[in-house]
């Protein structure tokens, strides 16, 4: 049974920054990439920055210059370091991983709000 668990999330000022963690626990062999997206109340899950397997990087256009997304393979954790954050990062941001044969992980979620 392969577990995610996302943290790092909360109320933060505007031009703040937060850094989200994903811990990934169980049987995970290899990942083929591994992401985080988020989801505004009213909204659709949308991207926020992926992470191959061979290191490419993906940003969403709102985001880019302002996250980080890296992996700490030795800890099973993914994070993304997000800088300079606006009103309108205001999500609930997800952990996603693909990993071999189609199959895809999704954690539950930590919430980050920002707000002065």
């Amino acid at each position: 049974q392969v577990k995610l668990v996302e943290s790092g999330g909360g109320l933060v000022q505007p031009g703040g920054s937060l850094r989200l963690s994903c811990v990934a626990s169980g049987s995970i062999t290899s990942i083929n990439t591994a992401g985080w997206y988020r989801q505004a109340p009213g909204k659709q899950r949308e991207l926020v920055a992926t992470l191959t397997s061979g290191g490419f990087t993906r940003y969403a256009d709102s985001m880019k210059g302002r996250v980080t997304i890296s992996r700490d393979n030795a800890k099973n954790t993914v994070y993304l370091q997000m800088n300079s954050l606006k009103d309108a990062d205001t999500a609930v941001y997800y952990c996603r991983l693909d990993v071999p044969r189609g199959v895809v992980y999704w954690g539950q979620g930590t919430q980050v709000t920002v707000s002065s």
